[in-house]
């Protein structure tokens, strides 16, 4: 168990097992990965009467269509080419003598990531995962209703490159349901309307981005738009190099420094930066932005998103360990690291397991959490550079929120909606955007609860009667906080209390590369040094980075291998 303890509805068995994956099924239990704390309570409140459709004047009756549109252009992107080159370079690499045996901590992205490209470069990952389900931070659960709850609302954009990438190795890109090229925000100066921001499909980028910031006239006033492109000037013309230089400040000062209005940062960017990192601009780095900003508007397709066509574990998940375990490596779940032990020079000698296995390996990997990472790390350790500037990232809290409702809510879209809550970040109806969860007569709202600091250690129905006042502002003719319209059938909540690391400034340079100074010893997860964000597709790329520095130092890692079997004989 974790610092945090672990609480569910679904009556978690926690004692600790080697599980083959193979053998579950596929359909993973209950539970959360890499040592992070969920809790998921269900309220069921039944209909008491049946639901009256019949039409009321001027109200027609409700159409839900869920519309796919085309897989946009993204093989030919830059950034898309480069990831596909740095797939291939797996596949293509020499076939070593001696396939190293690595053994990675954590079935998170990076793990699964890390697990994958080593296979390909013909090694034999063993990966461990401490809970029962597959997907980190992406993790989902089934009720006894046999509906799914997720970790978080994830979406995809087509700004990651190595996301999309890897959907293609693996033959899985039709599960993936684009939406149309748009950005939808509350108004919560008009309830029940939204703003959009369309991007035309037939123009290249930036100008398709700057059009469909010029054509939204409900949010920002034309002066605070020419303002607001006279401060990115300098972005612009600075590159990649001034972005860099934007990690000391907040999104909030930067805004004030460069001379634009207030409003403009509580118009969009509140929005924007709870969506990126779940806290408000006087809090986040301005890279931050700078770096989203940079994708979306140099990518035709970058600001582009698309859903997952059912729950993580399963659809993503799965046949990334479907592909590992072709290629001769393994996957446990239930298999929770209870301490690194390490050998007299102070490399790693085993993971030592909760339920008292030793795992042996030729090369270790930790792709946990940062948090989880450094409540183990050995204590000779901590005081070396690279690991104590990890006492800088500290993991966000977040709360999702699942509310199944008597009835097909009218106010919605089939896409993620920004809302422009203080309590809320982003939400969508899943019934709506999501093939598996569709349901043509009743929505399941899937909402981010953000910032969630003061919120953790509140009760399910704390958080539920929050989530309602703030739910009738958006749905005013068709949700009220007492359920006098609308009545809530079942709901999930599902804390984290440590997410991805929180953004702040002055974070960008404790990020650790993946290879540590300890011999043999990596590091993987979103938090690592890669050029994207504490995201998808972070987790990915660092897991592909570590994949990457453990190939590349083969050689010296079999010496080392030699020489500890050569000094075990002298003994």
């Amino acid at each position: 168990m974790s610092q945090w303890g672990c609480v569910s509805a679904a009556n978690l068995s926690l004692q600790s097992s080697i599980v083959d994956i193979g053998k579950l099924g596929s359909t993973p239990r209950c539970c959360f990965q890499m040592g992070s704390e969920f809790i998921a309570r269900t309220l069921r409140i039944p209909c008491s009467s049946t639901i009256h459709r019949g039409r009321r004047k001027g109200v027609f009756p409700l159409k839900v269509v869920c519309v796919d549109y085309p897989r946009p252009e993204l093989d030919n992107t830059v950034n898309f080419l480069e990831a596909a080159s740095l797939s291939a370079s797996f596949r293509i690499s020499a076939r070593p003598a001696k396939p190293l045996k690595v053994v990675i901590a954590g079935a998170g992205l990076a793990g699964l990531s890390t697990a994958k490209y080593l296979a390909d470069a013909g090694h034999k990952p063993l990966l461990l995962e401490a809970r029962d389900v597959l997907g980190g931070k992406v993790a989902a659960w089934k009720d006894d209703d046999g509906d799914w709850y997720e970790t978080g609302l994830h979406i995809f954009f087509g700004a990651y490159p190595n996301v999309q990438n890897l959907f293609g190795e693996l033959g899985i890109d039709d599960r993936l349901q684009w939406k149309e090229h748009s950005m939808i925000f509350a108004m919560p100066n008009k309830p029940g309307e939204f703003s959009r921001f369309d991007f035309p499909e037939s123009l290249p980028a930036p100008i398709n981005g700057i059009l469909a910031i010029l054509k939204n006239n409900e949010m920002l006033t034309w002066p605070e738009k020419v303002k607001f492109a006279i401060g990115l000037l300098p972005a612009m013309l600075g590159g990649q190099a001034y972005v860099e230089a934007q990690d000391n400040i907040s999104v909030k000062d930067w805004m004030r420094k460069q001379g634009i209005p207030d409003r403009v940062t509580d118009e969009v960017f509140i929005a924007m930066s709870k969506a990126l990192n779940f806290i408000n601009p006087d809090e986040l780095s301005m890279q931050c932005i700078l770096i989203a900003l940079n994708r979306f508007l140099q990518e035709k397709h970058g600001s582009k998103m698309a859903f997952l066509d059912g729950n993580p574990p399963e659809r993503l998940c799965m046949p990334i360990v479907d592909h590992v375990q072709k290629l001769g490596g393994e996957v446990r779940l239930n298999s929770r690291i209870q301490k690194i032990e390490l050998n007299n020079d102070g490399t790693v000698k085993t993971f030592l397991l909760n339920n008292g296995s030793v795992i042996e390996g030729d090369v270790f990997v930790f792709a946990t959490p940062v948090d989880i990472l450094k409540l183990l790390l050995p204590d000779s350790w901590k005081e070396i550079p690279y690991f104590k500037k990890l006492e800088k990232l500290v993991g966000v809290p977040v709360i999702n929120v699942h509310i199944w409702f008597d009835r097909k809510l009218k106010n919605t879209y089939d896409h993620l909606l920004f809302s422009r809550s203080p309590l809320l970040s982003v939400y969508a109806d899943m019934s709506v955007t999501c093939k598996e969860y569709y349901d043509p007569n009743q929505s399941m709202l899937e909402l981010v609860f953000a910032p969630a600091e003061e919120w953790i250690s509140c009760s399910d129905t704390e958080i539920i009667d929050a989530t309602m006042k703030e739910l009738a502002k958006l749905f005013p003719n068709e949700i009220s906080a007492d359920q006098s319209k609308a009545k809530i059938l079942k709901y999930h909540v599902v804390k984290t209390p440590r997410s991805v690391y929180k953004t702040v400034p002055d974070c960008e340079p404790c990020r650790p590369l993946q290879k540590s100074p300890i011999e043999g010893f990596y590091l993987a997860g979103d938090y690592t040094k890669q050029k994207y964000l504490a995201s998808m597709e972070g987790a990915v790329l660092s897991g592909k980075l570590c994949a990457q520095a453990i190939v590349k130092d083969y050689e010296s890692l079999i010496a080392r291998e030699q020489r500890r079997l050569a000094e075990a004989v002298i003994r």
